[in-house]
């Protein structure tokens, strides 16, 4: 069961390979998502520089969130592996914490999100404004940007309510993050467009 201590325990300790894994897929992602930050940042620069620092900024506060919470990922396999020094601790008590490092790397994933959220808003503000991007993209980015936004605030604010509509809520960024990255890695963007807006003043 979701909120059983023992079970949850249980299935660390039985899956621990998978689990190191989850972990370290976790870490890769933030690098390789640190590595996507500095590409759309020098890619948008032309489209506004201060708003593709803003968003690059959102974008790293996230990382450095995402990464800092993988602290409370590890903590389970730590509490859970019969140290010397947690004899003073009883199984249920070990169980427990251990249940509470991981309801702590939900919400510190949520928190993530929202920084991300208003990444992905910021940087569909730039593909409207950017001349060389089919706008819908950046239409579609904000959408998933405002969805990322509502999720987290549901999951704060009225957390019975986020669980009936977290599927509805991160649909939307799913389809804009693929759609951008399909067309990029696909189609590109108009190259002659691109030196042209850069070339102007603030581009």
């Amino acid at each position: 069961m979701r909120n059983d201590a023992v079970a949850t325990a249980h299935n660390i300790l039985t899956h621990d390979l998978l689990y190191r894994l989850g972990l370290a897929a976790d870490l890769v992602s933030v690098i390789c998502y640190v590595g996507v930050t500095a590409f759309l940042y020098a890619l948008l620069r032309p489209a506004g520089r201060s708003a593709s620092l803003l968003a690059a900024f959102f974008s790293l506060a996230g990382c450095t969130i995402m990464a800092g919470n993988l602290i409370n990922h590890i903590a389970p396999l730590i509490l859970l592996g019969n140290a010397p020094y947690l004899t003073p601790f009883n199984a249920a008590q070990l169980q427990a914490l251990a249940m509470l490092f991981l309801k702590l790397q939900s919400y510190g994933y949520v928190i993530a999100t929202m920084f991300f959220g208003l990444y992905c808003f910021t940087l569909g503000w730039l593909i409207v404004h950017a001349r060389f991007m089919p706008r819908i993209l950046g239409v579609l980015l904000a959408i998933g940007g405002l969805c990322y936004l509502a999720n987290g605030a549901a999951a704060f604010l009225a957390p019975a309510v986020a669980t009936q509509i977290s599927a509805y809520l991160t649909a939307p960024p799913g389809i804009a993050e693929i759609a951008l990255a399909l067309w990029l890695s696909v189609v590109g963007v108009n190259s002659a467009k691109w030196k042209a807006q850069a070339g102007q003043p603030g581009g």
